[in-house]
């Protein structure tokens, strides 16, 4: 059970988005962050082509996301498991 802090952490989060208008541009210095993480990644000395890399970035990007799920899969499991 989350603690109060954490609830009313929550709580204002919600209030927060409620009152967000433009939830892209909101979110969008997020988003830019992100890309340029993966383009570091991929190719870090910039000697791919744009469009090579921006074909490499999207594969990273499939496959940071897909970790992403398999870590909550199993998160999930190891908590049922544990119940």
């Amino acid at each position: 059970m989350p603690s109060n802090g954490s609830t009313e952490a929550s709580m204002l989060a919600h209030l927060s988005w409620a009152k967000t208008r433009d939830r892209a541009a909101r979110t969008a210095p997020a988003r830019r962050g992100l890309e340029a993480r993966f383009e570091r990644e991929v190719d870090p000395e910039l000697t791919m082509s744009p469009d090579d890399r921006a074909k490499a970035v999207e594969s990273y990007r499939k496959a940071y996301f897909r970790r992403l799920a398999l870590a909550s899969a199993e998160a999930r499991r190891a908590k049922q498991d544990a119940a």
